[in-house]
């Protein structure tokens, strides 16, 4: 027991040694093809084929720190968007959440009933579902490419700020239904899956409108600073999970709601969270993908079977650029556009975090190759779209060039990216009158 935990704090080591290594050569790597996911990742592997770490001592720190990560990302990313902006400016990503992450899941089943026979079709489903969500860490020289239209860039942020929560409930109820025919308990497994995903909103818009009323009302009168705004909100996205789980809802769709509630009541009033997404937020993700490449990794791809990868490869080349073409037929998006948002939708740590999250759900027979497909799609989709991020970028961004005026190039208001108002945001000032 003193090895092997022993071996996991190694692990944890190395971790902070890479972390330091890839913060101090950053912009280096920024014009190369080399990603913070596809570095974090090799780097694990590497290390648990050395020996000098245990894989399996790490297993209880992933399981730590991807819930962590995943609960303060999920209430992050909700938080930073305006509902008001999204619905009226940007139909792109409207489009793409509400008709494109449907109809990849849809034609996903299907390509999966094609590739894996035999398994059962909520099982295809499932996995349908934990491969639709998309990671913009994943292709992070696109979004910080100016020489790509920045309405286009904002499109793939929002994007991916927003599918993993719109997915959560749709892998819920499935790994639920799964489950239930595991377990031949219909009426249990179904009663479990929507309680999860009804009870969970509830704490969320609760938990979210009332901290957000607070966070209002200390700061009009002066009682907080910023720093410790950033720390109540961070503990407000702990207060949705714990409060969700409590009376049997699921956290990480409370952590979601609640930052929707959360953000929009504020109404431009975040800051903080913009900066801990950039700074601390970034070290979270980078933990989680090293220990995904430490703890998982050897053992998917040591499984990674033809039907396995033929079906990643669908999934990357096939189902979600047709499924993003269809849903922008009838919008001003070129050809280009649409073929450029179809390939630039890499699968990153919801797609992984979430089959962690519903292993114990689906029964042993189903939870090995559903890990096993969830974390061979992260590290491919990790090598694929980081090593053609900055050449497809500069390749599209020429073409725009080319187009001239044009749906593209048009200005757009970020949801992501506020107006602050001095006024309201200042407590000496609200007091003064100023």
């Amino acid at each position: 027991m003193g090895r092997g935990k022993s071996l996991g704090e190694t692990a944890l080591i190395y971790a902070a040694a890479c972390a330091v290594g890839f913060a101090w050569l950053a912009k280096r790597f920024e014009r190369t093809i080399l990603t913070a996911p596809i570095f974090f990742l090799a780097a694990g592997f590497l290390i648990s084929g050395t020996g000098w770490a245990d894989p399996e001592a790490g297993e209880p720190i992933l399981h730590a720190v991807a819930e962590t990560t995943l609960v303060i990302l999920l209430f992050l990313d909700a938080s930073q968007v305006d509902l008001m902006q999204f619905r009226k400016q940007h139909v792109w990503p409207q489009r793409m959440l509400l008709v494109g992450l449907p109809l990849a899941v849809l034609i996903g089943t299907g390509a999966g009933y094609l590739l894996l026979p035999g398994w059962p079709l909520v099982a295809l489903a499932l996995v349908a579902a934990l491969l639709a969500p998309t990671d913009a860490a994943l292709g992070q020289s696109i979004v910080t490419n100016l020489r790509v239209p920045e309405r286009v860039r904002r499109g793939l942020t929002v994007e991916s700020g927003l599918n993993d929560g719109l997915a959560l409930p749709i892998i819920l109820l499935l790994a639920a239904l799964l489950g239930e025919m595991a377990t031949q308990d219909a009426q249990g497994w179904l009663l479990f899956g929507l309680g999860q995903v009804l009870l969970g909103p509830l704490a969320g818009i609760v938990i979210g409108l009332a901290g957000g009323w607070i966070t209002l009302h200390v700061n009009r009168r002066g009682w907080t600073s910023r720093t410790y705004e950033g720390i109540a909100a961070l503990s407000l996205a702990g207060l949705c999970y714990l409060g969700a789980t409590a009376i049997g809802g699921n956290g990480f769709i409370a952590a979601f709601v609640g930052g929707l509630c959360f953000g929009n009541l504020l109404q431009g009033r975040c800051e903080f969270l913009f900066e801990f997404t950039e700074g601390e937020g970034q070290l979270l993700m980078w933990a989680a993908f090293f220990l995904l490449g430490f703890v998982l990794l050897p053992e998917a791809i040591e499984h990674l079977s033809w039907p396995i990868m033929g079906l990643i490869f669908a999934s990357l080349f096939i189902v979600r650029p047709l499924a993003i073409w269809l849903s922008l037929i009838g919008t001003d998006a070129a050809p280009a556009t649409r073929l450029f948002f179809g390939w630039f939708g890499p699968r990153g740590l919801a797609t992984a975090l979430f089959a962690l999250l519903i292993i114990p759900q689906v029964g042993e027979a189903w939870a090995e190759p559903i890990l096993v497909i969830a974390i061979n799609a992260v590290w491919i989709s990790a090598l694929l779209h980081g090593m053609s991020a900055l050449p497809l970028g500069n390749l599209y961004a020429r073409r725009t060039e080319q187009m001239g005026e044009c749906a593209e190039t048009m200005d757009v208001a970020d949801p992501f990216e506020r107006v602050e108002d001095d006024a309201a945001t200042s407590p000496q000032q609200i007091k003064s009158g100023d």
